[in-house]
């Protein structure tokens, strides 16, 4: 259920949509968020496409100026991030 201002499907708890309305948020804290944004996305999700959506999203909007520091790391994220993937531990390892 989207019952907070900003909350979407791909924005369930509306981080990246209150992230571009914090008068000199910085990079750093545009990182947090992004992580906890990322962390929080359902098991599945094609984060590539998010974030491309979040940028269509705020990319237009006045507050999301190419030159705000969410823009930059959402920008960064659609280049560097995958769908993360286990590796290691007794889960990872091959069952004969």
């Amino acid at each position: 259920m989207i019952d907070r201002p900003g909350q979407s499907e791909i924005d369930p708890k509306g981080l990246i949509y209150q992230a571009y309305r914090i008068d000199g948020i910085t990079r750093s804290q545009c990182r947090s968020i992004f992580l906890d944004w990322a962390l929080s996305l359902p098991e599945g999700q094609d984060s590539g496409a998010a974030i491309a959506a979040l940028l269509a999203r705020f990319g237009t909007d006045p507050s999301g100026a190419p030159g705000h520091p969410m823009s930059e790391v959402l920008q960064q994220g659609q280049t560097r991030m995958t769908n993360p993937r286990r590796r290691g531990g007794w889960r990872g390892r091959a069952r004969d």
